[in-house]
């Protein structure tokens, strides 16, 4: 059985095909996350400053009202957005440090990376 670090170690494939089916049988309506809610923890697993979890925040909020977050994973959206507020606020981290943290891959890092600079035109390039 695979864990899922976005829950929780303890937390595995299996335990939420359970959640799933419990909330759809009981008619539970779990909010959709948002990827507000990773910048937490994500920031300070990186160590960056509340500035930069601020700024990050700022950016999925921007995305958010733009539609660019439609069809999005929250998770990566959120990774793209600490990475684009880590380099406008000298705090830069790399792609691989951050996707490590967020559990995603470089690739979508740059992907979310490149959707909401050039759509938010944020001035920042790679």
């Amino acid at each position: 059985t695979r864990c899922l670090s976005d829950w929780s170690s303890d937390v595995c494939s299996s335990d939420l095909s359970l959640v799933r089916f419990l909330t759809r049988e009981l008619n539970i309506k779990l909010p959709p996350t948002s990827p507000v809610d990773y910048v937490p923890r994500f920031a300070s697993e990186l160590g960056l400053s509340g500035e930069v979890q601020s700024k990050a925040i700022e950016i999925i909020e921007m995305a958010m009202e733009n539609g660019l977050t439609s069809g999005r994973g929250p998770t990566g959206v959120a990774a793209a957005a600490l990475y684009i507020a880590s380099v406008l606020l000298g705090e830069r981290k790399t792609q691989r440090d951050v996707a490590e943290v967020a559990g995603v891959t470089e690739v979508t890092i740059r992907n979310r990376y490149k959707e909401l600079t050039e759509q938010l035109d944020l001035g920042v390039t790679l």
